[in-house]
């Protein structure tokens, strides 16, 4: 994507910039990896440095949002960019753990998006151009809970990014991500909406589920909170179906006792948790009623006025 905004900032007939990145999907804790493709405009250009960040939109408390920052990294210092000159700087960017999904089952999660930014910095200004889109899928282990709540009939509303942090789980980012469903019908009466959340890092990840429950004669209604804490090679071998499928029947108020329970501040989840090891079983992996089920977000060729000019 070439930087529309250098014309105005370096003037016309100053370098231009497109990166162009060797596979734009990619999963959390994986590499992006590609080239700066530069050439040099009428004159020579003093380079200062060349970088690369990861860019998306969270939800701030105050119910505002803004574009954040969350990965960043140095591609090429100091150099001379001559006029008419052509230059390729190669890149590999490792994703973080944490990353953001946008993708379930080739299909775009509706409200995600999630941009790698270029930025160049010329005579001490600096430039932030365009962002060319990035598509993060699940890792295996994500697929197979995900995959269970389609099994379960839910069916996908929403996602997006809350700033703040969980307690009781490692967070290395300064949001995480909510993944918004609504319940099948048997689950219904006693459930509104059910919010999934993946803290991932290389050894597991922390699957933290959200429930709110409606009052009903015997248990008042508001939020109740699970968390199960699992390793990746066991998180694709657990019947995740079984699992999730219990506890919610517990939070419904047919079973009793309540595994997981907490309230929602504005730095994310306080209170009890629920984990554990694994139950035998092998989830399908079929993506069933969760993509049947989604609000389908358009594929889109950039996302700047997503991002706007935060910075």
């Amino acid at each position: 994507m070439v930087f529309r905004k250098m014309l105005r900032a370096l003037g016309v007939g100053g370098p231009s910039v497109d990166t162009v990145l060797t596979d734009s999907r990619v999963h959390p804790g994986g590499v992006l990896s590609g080239e700066v493709r530069m050439t040099g405009g009428e004159a020579d250009a003093d380079i200062d440095y060349v970088a690369l960040s990861l860019v998306t939109r969270v939800e701030r408390s105050d119910d505002s949002s803004a574009a954040v920052e969350f990965d960043r990294a140095v591609v090429a210092g100091r150099f001379t960019l001559r006029a008419g000159e052509s230059r390729a700087i190669p890149f590999e960017l490792p994703v973080p753990w944490e990353t953001p999904l946008t993708e379930v089952f080739g299909a775009h999660l509706h409200g995600m998006a999630l941009g790698l930014r270029t930025e160049l910095a010329v005579a001490k200004a600096v430039d932030k151009g365009d962002q060319d889109p990035v598509h993060v899928v699940p890792l295996p282990s994500q697929a197979a809970v995900l995959a269970a709540f389609g099994d379960l009939g839910f069916r996908f509303r929403t996602a997006d990014l809350e700033a703040g942090r969980i307690q009781g789980v490692h967070q290395r980012l300064p949001f995480f991500q909510e993944i918004e469903f609504y319940p099948p019908p048997h689950l219904a009466r006693g459930i509104s909406q059910v919010e999934l959340t993946f803290v991932t890092d290389p050894e597991g990840m922390a699957v933290v589920l959200e429930a709110d429950r409606r009052s009903g004669l015997f248990h008042s209604g508001g939020d109740v909170y699970g968390r199960f804490h699992v390793g990746h090679r066991e998180a694709e071998h657990t019947d995740w179906a079984a699992r999730i499928h219990e506890w919610l029947d517990q939070v419904a108020g047919r079973r009793a006792g309540h595994p997981g329970h907490g309230q929602h501040g504005g730095h994310g989840f306080h209170g009890g948790h629920h984990e554990g090891p694994g139950i035998g079983g092998v989830v399908a992996g079929v993506a069933g009623g969760i993509v049947g089920g989604m609000v389908l977000g358009e594929v889109f060729d950039g996302i700047g006025d997503l991002f706007g000019d935060d910075d």
